[in-house]
């Protein structure tokens, strides 16, 4: 018989999260009059940011494969 212990860890919310939660209520509070486009920044931004590193990545393996021929 086989004996596979899965242990499934949760840690929470992370900074990003955590740092929109705190925009988003202070906006609801009325404390800060920004745009929901920077309440929801750090929900995006590590998007892209890892985007534009994935693609760097692409660019860079690509113009090494085109130097080898």
């Amino acid at each position: 018989m086989s004996n596979n212990n899965t242990h499934i860890v949760y840690r929470g919310p992370g900074f990003c999260t955590l740092l929109f939660l705190v925009f988003l209520v202070l906006k609801l509070m009325g404390y800060i009059s920004w745009s929901w486009w920077w309440i929801t920044a750090p929900l995006w931004i590590p998007i892209f940011i890892a985007a534009a590193i994935f693609l760097m990545i692409l660019v860079i393996v690509a113009f090494d494969y085109t130097r080898r021929f």
